[in-house]
């Protein structure tokens, strides 16, 4: 089957176009070097499945040294990282397509092993998760947290240096961005926290610092983006009807588009409020057009990710499938849905050039991946 909607190129912003609406989601390798530095793994890694994407969104970058999520994690809060966001940049752009660096502080979804100064807005424990641990973490002083906006700035100059063509903001899964917007994890009672204006104000802080660092420092068409997490599906937690609000407010402030990390992209609900339908056409609605919508969520085969862009999402995010088959693309534009593989095994480790740090996370997470002994993989 033919998937021409797949195929049309977009505008992302004036001067920057992508060919096609397929997006290499941002997945965390865990391939980086131990000094923080990106590996040659990781270079090929990106090298591989850069080829036929419309856009490619590199996985998460700290900005501060104690922001870091996860094992393996490279670095991007220090210029002298800039060398090495540059050999990413260069191979995510290997292939034609502009690449974006998504920045974040992951706050209290780390680990203790990685960090010894764990923050957050206020100190409630982190739910954990399978990457992560339940920890208590310090609140944050009033006065360090615009440090940590112009850290977002200065990792937004230093990803404009290395040659990307846009960051994108994790404000999902729980990060310190998320975690100053939701009412269950922020319990402040300064300007930072208590009504759903101030919970705003972080993220819209940042979101200002790094449209002055790009109008500062960009000589060419630079996106800044936004991914979200909409709902908490907690007593307490974060609702979509706060999540919209933000949305506003992030369009009214400049962001190039809007990024819904879901569970299932296709038909995930709302768990709570008035509304009703899918939240992609929640999100689409309420957008209207303004910025480009784009999604992730079990996503997989071509004829999902067509589905997708029927519902009205602009762009769709592919994160499993690429790691999976980097030939992904290449399948989608020949119609050849038999040929789009679904499972992974060890023998694809190094035809299809998966890090070893993350084969061996994939291979340790049941349920991540669907993983088949070798002797019976398609």
């Amino acid at each position: 089957m033919k998937y021409s909607t797949l195929f049309e190129p977009m505008t992302l912003l004036p001067g920057l176009v992508v060919r096609n609406r397929i997006v290499m989601a941002p997945m965390t390798t865990w391939a980086g070097n131990d000094d923080g530095t990106v590996s040659d793994e990781e270079e090929a890694y990106y090298r591989r499945r850069a080829q036929d994407v419309g856009l490619v969104i590199i996985g998460c970058t700290h900005v501060q040294e104690n922001g870091v999520g996860f094992t393996g994690e490279f670095a991007a809060h220090d210029d002298r990282y800039i060398p090495s966001l540059r050999k990413l940049a260069r191979a995510a752009k290997s292939g034609g397509a502009p690449a974006i660096l998504q920045i974040f502080h992951a706050g209290v979804k780390t680990l203790p092993a990685l960090v010894t100064d764990v923050v957050a807005a206020s100190a409630v424990a982190g739910d954990g998760g399978p990457f992560a641990s339940a920890i208590m973490p310090r609140a944050l002083d009033g006065e360090e947290i615009p440090d940590i906006v112009e850290a977002f700035a200065d990792a937004t100059r230093r990803a404009i240096m290395a040659g990307f063509d846009g960051v994108e903001l994790h404000g999902a899964h729980g990060f310190l961005i998320q975690n100053f917007f939701s009412p269950r994890s922020n319990r402040r009672t300064d300007e930072w926290g208590g009504s759903l204006e101030n919970r705003m104000r972080f993220p819209l802080a940042i979101v200002a610092a790094v449209r002055r660092t790009i109008a500062e420092h960009a000589d060419r068409p630079f996106a800044l983006g936004y991914r979200i997490s909409v709902e908490e599906e907690v007593q307490g937690g974060l609702t979509l009807d706060d999540s919209l609000q933000l949305i506003t407010r992030l369009i009214d402030a400049g962001a190039s588009y809007i990024h819904a990390s879901l569970g299932s992209a296709l038909d995930q609900q709302p768990s709570t409020g008035e509304h009703r339908g899918t939240i992609v056409s929640i999100l689409r609605a309420h957008i209207d057009g303004r910025v480009p919508l784009m999604a992730a969520g079990r996503v997989k085969t071509p004829a999902q990710a067509a589905s997708a862009l029927d519902m009205g999402l602009a762009l769709v995010a592919v994160g499993q499938g690429l790691v999976i088959d980097p030939e992904w693309v290449s399948h989608a534009r020949a119609g050849r849905d038999a040929d789009v593989r679904t499972t992974i095994s060890a023998d694809d480790v190094a035809r299809t050039s998966i890090p070893g740090k993350l084969w061996g996370v994939i291979n340790a997470t049941p349920g991540w991946f669907e993983v088949v002994a070798p002797d019976s993989a398609a």
